[in-house]
């Protein structure tokens, strides 16, 4: 399976290269809205930071009543934009938050496991795995 994978022994800077770098490549904004990861306080010290990813859990294909997500040949839960309806039970389903149908968008989108994010890491915290 492809996905994206966050080392958690490194501490991330908060730089939100990645976060900017999801944006721009794929809706050409600086907005941290239209990223398919963010950036949160970790559980452990909430003065520290770390990217939250998809992990390709399928949660959010198991929630659509469109069978709108499938899973690729890597494992990778995708969004297809023709059978999105908006309505955004995938976003309610995600348990990291990280499915976005931001103002004005009218499907859902989430990580597809580029690896854009983890090329610009300075902290190389990102990296995408095959298993």
């Amino acid at each position: 399976m492809k996905r994206l994978k966050v080392n958690k022994s490194i501490e991330c800077m908060n730089c939100l290269a990645c976060v900017m770098e999801c944006a721009e490549t794929y809706f050409k904004v600086s907005n941290p809205d239209f990223a398919a990861l963010s950036i949160i306080p970790t559980k452990q010290d909430p003065t520290k930071t770390r990217p939250s990813t998809c992990v390709q859990c399928g949660k959010c294909a198991e929630a659509c009543p469109n069978n709108a997500i499938i899973q690729n040949k890597q494992g990778v839960y995708m969004v297809n934009k023709k059978l999105c309806n908006g309505c955004g039970d995938c976003i309610d389903a995600c348990p990291f938050h990280v499915i976005r149908k931001p103002e004005g968008f009218e499907v859902a989108f989430k990580c597809i496991a580029c690896g854009k994010c983890a090329a610009v890491c300075p902290m190389d915290i990102l990296e995408i795995s095959v298993s």
